[in-house]
């Protein structure tokens, strides 16, 4: 049986009109009037019909939120916190999965603004500028440049990148290899690359670079592809510009009794609690995962109340070594 807003005034002693002022917090009510209102909504479990706020023009206290996958520990990581922050601060969230896919990203952003979502937080990225722009909605982004009026939120994948390989150098490795994914110039693991190129460039070290596609959802075809590298390649260490890769190419060492750190160090980077948690001997650069979760939301909520309000354009944080076994 649907629960009415009539069921809740009854429940709580007060006029429906009340509950209604309530729920679009109009007008002056008391404390105790409140309380009461909102104490009955939960125990009947009511539910105030978002689509019918937004029509009254008031926010549906709904996020949207897309990205890539949540299969992925850093973006489930990082959605669960978002998603928590949200919570606590009276908003729910619609999670879009684009698997990186374009159409599903188009589908999901169309969905979003019909269904009158009061923001967005974007972070996957395969459609162009002009789709979010187009939008006209309060958005921030995760990580990568989407429009002149949309804050960026990220780390220092160039510093990360360079932290990486400066890690495996002091270490005594010279003939340090790269495993990446995207080789667009704006993504953060471009960035990486670019570290890692600066690095070997100011030691006049030969750069030896390997493009793994992270998104293939075949782990078979990646261990394959860096089976193969570590079997007929003259290399010391290996960045991997994800700690997943880093893991696979563990795993690959293990299997070819090359020894690890002694014949070769790894080091991956995220540093999620997943990894941390399960594969602690690994040697990672951390991306500040909780700031991440707090930048975006405060951010977008201020976008949210006063959409006029100036933002800088690009918040860059700091990233971390965490030194673990593998180098």
């Amino acid at each position: 049986m649907v629960v009415k807003l009539t069921d809740v005034a009854k429940k709580a002693g007060v006029s429906p009109t009340t509950v209604s002022r309530v729920i679009n917090n109009y007008g002056s009510l008391s404390k105790k009037t409140i309380d009461k209102v909102n104490r009955a909504m939960r125990e009947l479990n009511y539910q105030p019909n978002s689509l019918a706020r937004s029509l009254q023009g008031k926010n549906t206290q709904l996020i949207g939120l897309i990205f890539p996958t949540v299969a992925n520990p850093f973006f489930g990581e990082l959605v669960e916190r978002i998603e928590q922050k949200l919570f606590d601060l009276g908003y729910r969230v619609i999670l879009c999965d684009s698997a990186n896919n374009k159409e599903k990203e188009r589908h999901y952003i169309n969905m979003l603004a019909a269904n009158k979502v009061d923001g967005i937080i974007a972070g996957a990225h395969n459609l162009g500028i002009t789709e979010y722009e187009d939008v006209e909605l309060p958005i921030v982004s995760f990580d990568r440049f989407l429009g002149n009026t949309i804050p960026i939120i990220g780390s220092d994948n160039f510093q990360g990148g360079y932290l990486a390989t400066e890690t495996l150098y002091v270490r005594g490795a010279r003939k340090i290899a790269i495993l990446t994914g995207s080789q667009e110039s704006n993504s953060p693991t471009n960035f990486r690359l670019n570290g890692y190129l600066n690095f070997l460039e100011e030691h006049e070290l030969e750069p030896k670079i390997f493009h793994i596609q992270t998104t293939a959802r075949s782990t078979t075809l990646k261990n394959l592809e860096i089976k193969h590298i570590l079997e007929t390649e003259d290399i010391d260490s290996l960045f991997c510009t994800d700690d997943l890769t880093a893991i696979l190419a563990y795993n690959q060492c293990q299997q070819l009794k090359i020894n690890v750190p002694d014949q070769l160090k790894i080091i991956g980077y995220d540093g999620t609690k997943f990894v941390q948690n399960y594969f602690p001997h690994l040697s990672t650069i951390a991306q500040p995962m909780a700031d991440y979760a707090d930048i975006l939301v405060d951010l977008l909520l201020q976008r949210i109340q006063n959409p006029e309000k100036k933002l800088e354009k690009n918040y860059l944080l700091p990233v971390k070594l965490i030194q673990g076994q593998t180098t």
